[in-house]
């Protein structure tokens, strides 16, 4: 008899401590349970982060006036050796406290851009931050670890750009015990802090938004902080075990690897726990990154946790045929459109 010879990809998962499905449980009651469960396990997968303060020390370096908003910019340490810059603007002709939204930004091998995307069309349609600041939002982001002007500010230093940058600050958060994707979650909740506790700002109305890594970024951000009160992600829709099936490492960098993470499960259960709050996914059906297979297993994964709270409508998952990893025109507008209709409240 002939012997069946697997895949690599499948040979190793089947020889790998890899968890059993997740399933989201059939009552509000056991789901309101095992979610505070599957949050402490996602906190402890990300590491010994360094415990954060209540609110950053922020110092304002610049602040404009741009003719239909104001700029900011701001930088904070973030007590674990970094300096984070940050971008706010700021909507004019609010009467009381404006809706907010914590920007994102993607990775692209992009490492000198950065916030700036906030400014530019290199990911996004649309300038982000001048855009939203236009409609009405206090809008904030910041360079996550090796970007922007932190590329080159990692424990190599200058001579350590770029990849080679991202590389060793993983390597040297894996060795205290912690991830280099915990250390930046954490640093965009400390973003998150400093734009609830501003006197602009509705702190029971900010949205978190992004494209790649930045909607990797809002997903995960959005399971950890129940202070976002909705959220989209565009052209990161991924499941691991079905990344690792079509053969996809490659295309992820070091920093998005979260050790130990498929002994207990899957990214349905970081997803499923922003229900009941509104989440809306865009991704290509040809994002390499995110295999239609694993969006399809997602959708039918998370949705019963919204069917629990009878919140069905609140996640929406958008398969664009033919698409790559890109940001379409027609997506903006539609992550606009979630963002006022759950976020602003129109």
């Amino acid at each position: 008899m002939a012997q069946t010879i697997l895949p690599n990809a499948e040979a190793w998962l089947a020889a790998a401590p890899v968890a059993p499905e997740f399933t989201v449980p059939r009552t509000k009651a056991a789901w309101e349970k095992r979610r505070i469960e599957v949050r402490a396990t996602l906190w402890e997968l990300l590491g010994k982060l360094p415990p954060r303060p209540k609110v950053p020390k922020v110092i304002t370096l610049v602040r404009e006036d741009r003719g239909e908003y104001i700029f900011e910019k701001f930088t904070f340490d973030n007590g674990a050796g970094a300096t984070v810059p940050g971008y706010v603007f700021l909507p004019k002709g609010v009467s009381g406290k404006a809706p907010a939204i914590l920007y994102c930004h993607w990775h692209g091998g992009q490492y000198d851009i950065g916030k700036d995307e906030l400014l530019g069309t290199n990911a996004v349609p649309v300038p982000p931050g001048p855009a939203l600041a236009k409609r009405g939002y206090v809008v904030l982001g910041v360079d996550a670890y090796c970007f922007g002007e932190r590329n080159g500010q990692g424990p190599g230093g200058l001579a350590e750009k770029g990849g080679a940058g991202e590389m060793s600050a993983s390597k040297f958060n894996l060795w205290i015990g912690r991830s280099l994707w915990g250390m930046i979650l954490r640093d965009d909740l400390m973003a998150l802090d400093y734009l609830a506790a501003r006197k602009e700002v509705d702190a029971a109305r900010i949205g978190v938004t992004g494209i790649s890594m930045g909607a990797t970024r809002s997903w995960w951000l959005a399971a950890l902080d129940e202070r976002l009160r909705a959220g989209v992600a565009v052209a990161c829709m991924t499941r691991y075990a079905d990344l690792i099936r079509i053969e996809g490492l490659k295309y992820h960098g070091i920093y998005y690897f979260v050790p130990g993470m498929l002994n207990h499960f899957d990214s349905e259960a970081i997803m499923a726990l922003a229900a009941p709050r509104p989440m809306l996914y865009m991704t290509g059906d040809k994002d390499y990154g995110s295999p239609i297979e694993g969006i399809r297993k997602l959708e039918a994964k998370v949705r019963p946790a919204y069917g629990l709270y009878r919140a069905d409508a609140n996640f929406e998952s958008t398969v664009y045929p033919g698409l790559g990893h890109v940001y379409l025109p027609e997506m903006w507008d539609k992550m606009v459109g979630w963002m006022d209709r759950h976020v602003r409240g129109q």
